[in-house]
């Protein structure tokens, strides 16, 4: 969607124009990782820009695709790095709108065989969706193991004790064709310090996608889905009203035009200006969608606009 106050393509706004941006939107959906915090790090006036939005009675949502925590664990960290205003309806992780899937659209009768960590589990629990109880014994393999009768759902999420047992278990329940196939997220890597990366769900998908002949539904950014539970949860959600900010433009600048959304980048995470940019002057139209309608250094540089706000109703 073309950007209401500059030209779509991915140019630096600052001033009036997010002042105007600020007005205008009543809706705010913010990526976490690299748009709000770095790890246990806020970034600088983060928490100032989100509580004084909540504040101002606009309606504040986080999408994100880190499916390794529950949300109640996601309201802890928020309040601990200064986003006091942030309840647990606010909150769409991959990990809970997975379990919505699963139990509102699939209405999977059965256990689910869960590759991924503690986290995406308890929000599979509290949807009320059973899980395939992983046996502790590091000399079975998949020639022996015993496979439960019925598993009606694979889902891949992040998962640091990933094992060669767990793939070929996923392998095996996939062969049955009524068995659902989803993925929290596809995003491939994330950064660490020190120029290490951390691969990601996407990179565990696409082992079990080749292993198994099968393709994965995306329950996450750049999949609609998530929007789609913001709307069913939240009345009066209108795409016009809202702004999409996150930092990578493959991930989140494609969910925002996915949505009909407008999109912000802030450049304090994985893309730069320099990418959008080569997106904007490709001759693949496939690759505008990966542009955004604006560019900030920080969603620090809302604080100015706010303070202009408070000056003018004084």
């Amino acid at each position: 969607m073309a950007g209401a106050f500059v030209v779509k393509g991915c140019q630096k706004i600052g001033g009036p124009q997010i002042r105007n941006l600020l007005e205008a939107k009543d809706f705010f959906l913010f990526d976490c990782d690299g748009v709000i915090w770095h790890g246990e790090k806020a970034v600088s006036g983060a928490p100032a820009v989100v509580n004084s939005l909540i504040r101002r009675g606009k309606n504040v949502f986080f999408v994100t695709n880190n499916c390794t925590r529950p949300r109640e664990s996601y309201v802890h960290k928020f309040s601990r790095l200064g986003f006091t205003d942030v309840i647990l309806e606010q909150i769409f992780s991959s990990s809970y709108c997975s379990a919505l899937y699963l139990r509102d659209v699939v209405k999977v009768r059965g256990q689910v065989f869960v590759i991924g960590c503690d986290g995406l589990r308890r929000e599979l629990q509290e949807a009320g969706i059973p899980c395939v109880e992983e046996a502790n014994d590091p000399d079975a393999t998949i020639y022996d193991c015993p496979l439960a009768a019925d598993v009606k759902a694979v889902l891949v999420g992040h998962d640091d004790k990933m094992t060669f047992l767990k793939l070929a278990k996923a392998s095996c329940y996939l062969r049955d064709p009524e068995c659902v196939f989803l993925a929290t997220d596809n995003d491939p890597w994330h950064p660490l310090s020190g120029g290490r990366i951390l691969p990601g769900s996407g990179s565990l998908t696409a082992a079990l996608e080749v292993a198994s002949g099968r393709k994965a539904t995306v329950i996450g950014k750049p999949s609609r889905f998530m929007f789609e539970c913001i709307s069913s949860q939240f009345s009066g959600v209108d795409p016009a009203q809202c702004l999409m900010v996150g930092d990578r433009l493959e991930v989140d600048m494609l969910f925002g035009s996915n949505c009909g959304l407008d999109t912000m980048l802030t450049l304090t995470g994985v893309s730069q200006i320099e990418e959008a940019q080569e997106y904007r002057d490709s001759e693949l139209t496939s690759n505008h969608s990966f542009v955004p309608d604006y560019v900030v250094d920080t969603i620090a540089d809302f604080l100015p606009a706010f303070e202009e706000l408070e000056e003018q109703s004084s």
